[in-house]
């Protein structure tokens, strides 16, 4: 008979979602093995067992974000309509965020901040980014002047999705989200 798994996927989840709200409140360095797992409900064993180290969990807790948010934008619909398809990937960015997070403030956090791949770089290199820089190509109808505006239109979804996630945004929910991105990205894009 063979022997049961111990460490299973639902514990490596369990542990990712305790580390994520961990790093996303007090940074990585605040992020030890025993508390981890003393919060998850196992042992610091089977958190090395499953991560190998404490720095491969942060990086693991870094990759897992990422790949949440690159899930999200990959489920917005490429339609023949190349406005309907950006303000999709802001509605995204929003429901991301607000989904997750715990996972989406460590992408932003000194620890994520540019980190994809478990490399640290410009976060404009990003897959996410490229993501959204294409997106604003195809409005534009200019691959090369897309940079600059998908930057003005990243800033502005993050700025709003951070604003909410703390509360001080008036209530409006995506209605007043998707408005705003609406009447200012037609600014950022040149009318």
């Amino acid at each position: 008979m063979a022997r049961p798994r111990v460490h299973d996927d639902a514990l490596r989840a369990r542990l990712l979602e305790e580390a994520s709200a961990i790093v996303a409140s007090v940074g990585a360095t605040g992020l030890t093995v025993r508390d981890l797992a003393a919060r998850a409900g196992t042992s610091p064993s089977a958190v090395y067992s499953l991560f190998g180290s404490r720095e491969d969990l942060v990086r693991a807790v870094g990759d897992e974000a990422f790949a949440r948010f690159a899930e999200r934008l990959a489920a917005v619909p490429r339609t023949a309509d190349p406005g309907a398809d950006l303000l999709g990937l802001g509605l995204a960015y929003r429901e991301n965020a607000l989904a997750d997070p715990h996972f989406y403030r460590v992408m932003f956090s000194a620890t994520g901040a540019g980190l994809q791949d478990g490399t640290r770089g410009p976060a404009t290199s990003s897959t996410t980014f490229l993501v959204l820089r294409d997106a604003v190509a195809r409005v534009l109808g200019d691959p090369s002047g897309a940079e600059e505006p998908a930057l003005g239109l990243w800033a502005l979804v993050h700025g709003l999705v951070e604003l909410e996630l703390d509360g001080i945004l008036p209530d409006g929910g995506e209605q007043r989200y998707a408005h705003v991105l609406r009447v200012a990205g037609q600014g950022i894009l040149g009318g």
